[in-house]
């Protein structure tokens, strides 16, 4: 646990970089049902696959600019031109690979819409049934069986960098599991926020 300079109890992993424990704070493990959003987290993850997250977050702004506020319905027009352009920004990561994930996921969320009404219900039938929040940083998992189930539904569908372990940070932030540490401040409000919640159907 970390509780300087401020005094308040965070998860360790956040550190004292005002940006991280902002998102740490107000976002990470919230639950999230809105299909931009979650489709923003899909995409930001596959982003941070090999990379630190902060990293990421850093440029989060930049992505939303780039990307059109991953805007699904805008980033299917994308062409070969979109993504010459975009591996020549240097405002975001610019990984061909992944560039082009985006624009084909966004493809794929349409479909995932089409298909089951929302993303959010498509994505949220992945949660446990029973989830127990790590005691201790060791205790963090990487995977679980829903994310290894839910990478599999995803990639079954034509989606790409969704992997397990990409899944289950998913999973972490977007409320769908609570990953902070019971001393953590956020702990109670994430449990709260999840108690409430009307699960997508």
């Amino acid at each position: 646990m970390h509780s300087e300079p401020d005094g308040v109890p965070r998860c360790w992993w956040c550190g004292t970089d005002p940006l991280y424990r902002a998102y740490h704070d107000d976002e990470w493990g919230l639950p999230v049902v809105d299909d931009r959003g979650l489709f923003e987290k899909i995409c930001l993850e596959g982003f941070q696959s090999g990379l630190s997250w902060i990293t990421v977050l850093k440029k989060r702004h930049a992505f939303r600019k780039a990307f059109k506020n991953f805007d699904h319905k805008k980033l299917v027009k994308f062409n070969d031109a979109d993504i010459e352009r975009l591996v020549l920004n240097a405002d975001i990561i610019r990984h061909r690979g992944k560039i082009k994930s985006v624009i084909n996921n966004a493809d794929r969320a349409i479909q995932t819409i089409n298909d089951h009404g929302s993303l959010a219900s498509f994505l949220w039938q992945f949660e446990p049934k029973t989830h127990r929040s790590p005691r201790s940083k060791n205790e963090v998992a990487a995977t679980s069986p829903e994310s290894t189930a839910m990478s599999k539904a995803l990639k079954k569908n034509g989606w790409t960098f969704v992997g397990p372990t990409t899944c289950y940070a998913l999973m972490q932030a977007m409320g769908m599991v609570n990953d902070h540490l019971p001393e953590c401040h956020a702990w109670p409000v994430v449990e709260q926020a999840r108690a409430a919640l009307p699960r997508p159907r």
